[in-house]
Parts: structure tokens; C-alpha cells; sequence
């Protein structure tokens, strides 16, 4: 295929995902919500019910895509089946933290053990040291874009952005393999967007934040476009060095939530950790104003990664 045609089917494994993403969701939310798999929208005075463990509609519509990718391109076969397996497994441990709640340590660990498919697909003559950090960098990936979370559409669109950002970091440097996984989880997203902006219908869940930061750690190891990986994560790292940095590993439970004024305003607690979204809060302002706010500082940092792919274009980052 020449360089048209492979732009056109990677874009149609991503308009497939957000397809198949956008129709399920409004039966998935009301299948949650019967099977009571909800939670508190807390950032809200009227503290509505929300269907929970939304993301399970951004695993179909992604694994249907990839799925279709593979009968596209078999020789890219191995690469993007291993993505599946490992985004199927970082999803089936979000579901366990969702109904069970791990601790931190079983969530890393499990996580290490999801991203070790990934080993087998990594370029040759790499060594030892490198082999194992694989699987590290999906755990830590994973966990940065769960804590980054819990305002509507927040992580959602942190995670189209990072994902908007790595596909066309990947056509710019003619990475389709990998194009079709960003292309893919990009439509799924945006989809689920529609549902989970603000007002929210819809939460993802740790099935949905865990498995953007496993695709972006998969792209990164797969199409060696770690740096560029790294910059559309930095929001993400900001939050999870300030908030070890305050209280060191904590078990989300012991968190103190954000304080909801009477007129709908958001202020920080007093006390407690510190975070990204805190830091923001020093003044009271409302949701939206929030989200847009860690949204635009994402958007400079994905147009960041895309200069640097085009200025790099040909090396290996």
C-alpha cells in the first residue's frame, strides 16, 4: 500500500471505534444504572447518581478496530495483537479495582504483569535493562492517567488530546502500525467524550483511565516515539509528582474530595495533598473552568510533541 492508502484504512480503524463506541454507550449506561454500577457525581451540589465503568465502551469500540486493523495489515499482525492483549488486560484489572478497589501495590504489580506482552514485540538487539522497563512504563503510564481524574470529561479529553497528538506525530513520521492503535483508541474516545463531557452520564472508571495510559506506553515501546510519549504525558506527571511529593503512596479512599461552594464553585480543601487540580483551585471557579484549564496545558504539550516529531522526522525518539 502506498502512503495515501495507509492513511485512509488507519483512519478508518478509528472511525470504526468511534462508531461502534458512540452507539453502544447509551445501552451500556442504562444497563450500569440498572445493574446499579453507579457513583456520585461529588462535584455537584445535587451530588447526582452516575453509571460507572463506562470505559467498557471504549474497550469494544477500540478492540473492534484493532481487530479489523489486523485483518488489514497482517503483517502488523503480531504488534497490534499484542496491543489488544494488553489493553484487554489493563481493562480486566480496571474492572477489578472498580468493584474490589486494590491497593496501590497490587495495582502496580498487576499492571507490570499486563504490560509484559509487550516484550515480545519490542525491536531487536535491545537489552536486558530496557526489556524490563517495559512493563514498568505501562504501570506507571496506567496509574498517571487514573490520578489525573474525577472532574467530567477531565481525563477523557487529556486522553484525546495525547492520543490526537501521537497520531499525527506517528503519520508525520510515517509510523502506521502504530497510527492504526492511536487512530483506533482516538475514535473510542472522542466518542465517549459525547458522554462524558460535562454534565457527565457517564464515568469511565478505572477500566477507562488505566487503559489510556497502557496505549500510550504501547505506542511509545512499539513505534519508538518514547519522547514524544513522555511530552504528551507531562500534565500527567506533573499531578503524580506533586501529589507523592505531598503524601507519598495513598489509597485514594483517604483522600479529602474537593469542596463544592453554594453557588456551584469548586475551592480546594484545606489540608490534604496536593495535585495539579489544587493548584489550579487556589481561587474557587466552576467545573468547566477546571477541565478547560488542564485541557489547554495538555493542548500545549501535544502540539509540543507534534513540532518535535516533525523536527525529528526519520530519527529514532
Amino acid at each position: 500500500m502506498n502512503t495515501g492508502q495507509l492513511l485512509l484504512t488507519s483512519g478508518i480503524c478509528g472511525f470504526i471505534s468511534f462508531i461502534i463506541t458512540f452507539t453502544v454507550m447509551p445501552h451500556l449506561i442504562k444497563r450500569l444504572k440498572k445493574a446499579d454500577i453507579v457513583g456520585r457525581d461529588i462535584h455537584k451540589l445535587s451530588k447526582p447518581e452516575v453509571a460507572e465503568m463506562g470505559g467498557i465502551g471504549i474497550i469494544l469500540g477500540f478492540a473492534i478496530a484493532i481487530m479489523v486493523g489486523v485483518y488489514l495489515y497482517p503483517q502488523w499482525q503480531s504488534q497490534l495483537t499484542i496491543t489488544l492483549i494488553v489493553i484487554l488486560l489493563t481493562g480486566i484489572i480496571g474492572m477489578v479495582d472498580d468493584l474490589i478497589m486494590l491497593s496501590s501495590k497490587e495495582k502496580l504489580l498487576l499492571l507490570w504483569i499486563a504490560g509484559l506482552p509487550i516484550m515480545w514485540v519490542t525491536p531487536p538487539n535491545v537489552g536486558i535493562i530496557y526489556m524490563i522497563f517495559i512493563p514498568i512504563a505501562v504501570s506507571i503510564a496506567s496509574n498517571l492517567t487514573n490520578m489525573l481524574a474525577g472532574f467530567n470529561g477531565i481525563e477523557t479529553g487529556l486522553g484525546v488530546i495525547a492520543m490526537t497528538s501521537l497520531t499525527l506525530s506517528c503519520i508525520i513520521m510515517n509510523k502506521y502500525d502504530v497510527a492504526i492503535i492511536s487512530f483506533s483508541m482516538l475514535g473510542a474516545l472522542l466518542a465517549f467524550l459525547f458522554y462524558n463531557k460535562y454534565p457527565a452520564n457517564v464515568f469511565p472508571g478505572d477500566v477507562g483511565t488505566l487503559i489510556i495510559g497502557a496505549c500510550i506506553a504501547i505506542i511509545a515501546f512499539i513505534g519508538r516515539v518514547k519522547i514524544i510519549a513522555f511530552i504528551v504525558l507531562i500534565p500527567n506527571i506533573i499531578d503524580g509528582f506533586l501529589k507523592f511529593r505531598s503524601v507519598g503512596v495513598m489509597e485514594r479512599q483517604n483522600f479529602k474530595p474537593t469542596e463544592v461552594k453554594e453557588n456551584g464553585e469548586l475551592v480546594a480543601p484545606s489540608g490534604g495533598f496536593n495535585s495539579l487540580i489544587r493548584y489550579i483551585l487556589k481561587r474557587p471557579m466552576k467545573e468547566k473552568q477546571v477541565v478547560y484549564i488542564i485541557w489547554s496545558i495538555g493542548i500545549f504539550f501535544g502540539l509540543l510533541g507534534i513540532i518535535i516529531a516533525y523536527v525529528s522526522k526519520g530519527a529514532i525518539i
